[in-house]
């Protein structure tokens, strides 16, 4: 029976791991996005298409197009094609308070 318990002991510790280890990696790869949204934001003029926040944070493209779309939904944006049919998204302007950005 010791031994029963033994391996059930290790399974559940090593599912609790890997359950543990899922979840930081899925909230680092949400920090990227968020990061790599708002950096593009500031950069690209507010506009951003899917391969750029792609490549931005690194993250596969399912997950970042999830992300573009939460976004596009809670702006209330609509894609727009540029001259060589790529697809992007032009989002409200940041306003910068410069006076804080001093401090």
């Amino acid at each position: 029976m010791a031994i029963v318990e033994v391996i059930f002991v290790v399974t559940v510790s090593v599912m609790a791991g890997l359950l543990f280890y899922n979840a930081s990696q899925q909230r680092q790869q949400q920090m990227q996005l968020e990061n790599s949204f708002y950096q593009l934001l500031e950069a690209q003029d507010s506009c951003i298409s899917l391969i750029q926040l792609t490549a931005a944070a690194r993250v596969d493209v399912p997950l970042a197009k999830e992300y573009l779309d939460r976004q596009v939904q809670m702006f209330g944006v609509l894609p727009e094609v540029d001259a060589d049919g790529d697809t992007f998204y032009r989002f409200p302007k940041l306003k910068r308070d410069f006076a804080s950005d001093r401090n």
